[in-house]
């Protein structure tokens, strides 16, 4: 067991790490992992029902963070979003429900992408690019 002088204690260190930059449970619970597991989990648990870690949150503010900074695909931002921890049914979750969104999101990126190109990359260069990042064949239209 634990006292509350160390479990104030640990929830504010906690809490100086998510105040610095948004982060998922996972990322709190592989740089805390040297905590006693009951302490972790409690302090855990009073940080979701505070509001503090929401992966729900987390998702939607990092995808729109990428639509606004970057060119990305649906899989890129998926595997962003996994190797941060995010749980896969809560991501697919996200993803079905804003699927529409994410499809004209994965279009314009590719289309900004190919605007960058086009003078410099033969149109086979720039589709077989395109496809590596992930994106799908139908989201890559490039006029002649």
């Amino acid at each position: 067991m634990y006292s509350i002088e160390e479990f104030d204690k640990e929830k504010t260190r906690i809490l100086k790490y998510i105040m610095y930059k948004k982060r998922t449970e996972s990322e709190i619970r592989k740089k805390f992992n040297n905590l006693e597991e009951e302490l972790l989990e409690d302090i855990i648990e009073y940080l979701k029902e505070a509001g503090y870690i929401n992966d729900n949150t987390y998702i939607k503010r990092s995808v729109a963070e990428f639509k606004s900074l970057k060119n990305m695909s649906i899989k890129e931002i998926i595997y962003k979003l996994y190797s941060k921890g995010i749980q896969k049914d809560t991501l697919e979750n996200y993803i079905s429900e804003n699927i529409d969104e994410l499809e004209e999101y994965e279009r314009q990126s590719a289309q900004n992408i190919i605007n960058k190109r086009k003078d410099n990359y033969e149109k086979e260069e720039i589709i077989n690019y395109l496809l590596r990042k992930g994106y799908k064949r139908d989201n890559i239209h490039i006029e002649e």
